[in-house]
């Protein structure tokens, strides 16, 4: 029996996320096997008179692939990927892998030929700014295990989260990017965390069911050498396959001069990939109504209601604060209550507090609203 909440989210993946057009191409990547939605995918991209291509990827063979491969190879598979992507007017990536902890054994050189040469000459480079695209995971046992929740709760879940109404929630983030994009100095304070910066000057962008799903989150990119201060984050991250948990930064002047974690000699091997990495390239205000605790995922972790992410490595070209890096690792601190509250302040004035917004204007972004 079919499931009309694929059909459903196949259908918003195509027609509003990245507008799929007659005669465009699409690429729909899959990592892991999801065929339920790559078919429903294939068949809306037809309905609209669009061609799609289909490639399906295996974590453990990409991490056989880049165990072993020198900087050079890993260049050469890049290129072949490159040229294909070029080719394409728009990306739908399907993330559904059995182990996220599949490409932790990728250290050292060998992580740095993987981040440098292959993902930011495919992903950062040409993808992202050339092509309508959109992530997302799909759920299997292994998300709902990293949420705690029984497989079918957590489908439920995630077809709650995913086929929301994301034009009531872009409408709502209007008042939140007119406001962002007016201020100049942003304090944060959480505990264990007072940073302060400025995003004067830069574009605040909504990401509504456009670029990401599930989505939520309004960002903008810090001025590169604006931020002093220190941030802990209180929710885990998965990079590149390793859980790195209890992350401490340290800034001056805008650079990361201290970071520890529970693995302080890794961590720093990724902020020192190469010299934007111990920057930030971006800052987002998380405001998904149906997502409230951590899952140990980003795509889902970065939308969290109540939560910012603050980003070492490079910024997005619509957000370009000069800051380029292979990095780009999006770490999340919950201020709710429930995780030791927090205060949001643009120019001296209280945003949000403990994870609600105050000022009439953005109360329709607080969760109660959205739903």
């Amino acid at each position: 029996m079919k499931d009309s909440r694929i059909e459903t989210l196949a259908k918003n993946l195509i027609n509003y996320s990245v507008e799929l057009k007659k005669d465009e191409k699409v690429l729909i990547e899959s990592i892991g096997f999801e065929l339920p939605l790559v078919k429903e995918l294939i068949k809306e991209a037809y309905a609209v008179g669009a061609y799609p291509f289909v490639t399906e990827k295996n974590p453990e063979i990409t991490r056989l692939l880049f165990q072993n491969a020198t900087k050079q190879h890993a260049k050469d598979i890049a290129g072949y990927e490159i040229a294909r992507m070029k080719d394409m007017d728009a990306y739908v990536g399907i993330r559904c892998s059995k182990n996220s902890n599949e490409l932790s054994s990728l250290t050292g050189e060998k992580l740095k030929n993987y981040l440098s040469e292959y993902q930011k000459p495919l992903h950062l480079d040409i993808r992202v700014p050339d092509t309508k695209w959109v992530i997302l995971r799909y759920p299997n046992d292994s998300m709902a295990q990293s949420a705690n929740m029984a497989t079918e709760d957590f489908e439920d879940y995630y077809f709650n989260v995913c086929n929301l109404d994301y034009d009531k929630m872009s409408k709502a983030m209007d008042p939140l990017v007119e406001l962002m994009e007016k201020t100049d100095k942003v304090r944060l304070v959480a505990k264990d965390t007072d940073i302060t910066f400025s995003i004067k000057g830069l574009p605040a962008i909504k990401c509504d069911g456009k670029m990401n799903i599930p989505d939520g989150e309004v960002f903008t990119a810090p001025v590169r050498n604006s931020i002093n201060g220190y941030i802990t984050y209180n929710t885990s991250s998965v990079h590149d396959g390793f859980k790195y948990d209890n992350i401490r930064f340290d800034i001056k002047d805008g650079k990361i001069t201290e970071a520890i974690s529970n693995n302080i000699k890794r961590i720093n091997e990724v902020l020192d990939t190469d010299e934007g990495a111990r920057y930030f390239g971006e800052f987002s205000v998380g405001v998904n109504p149906y997502i409230s605790e951590p899952m140990l995922d980003t795509l889902f972790d970065e939308k969290i209601h109540g939560s910012i992410h603050f980003t070492p490595g490079g910024a997005y070209k619509e957000c370009d604060n000069g800051n380029k890096s292979a990095v780009h690792w999006d770490l999340v601190l919950i201020q709710r209550p429930e995780y030791g509250g927090g205060e949001l302040w643009f120019d001296d004035q209280l945003i949000r507090k403990d994870g609600l917004f105050l000022p009439d204007s953005l109360k329709l972004l607080n969760p109660d609203k959205l739903k």
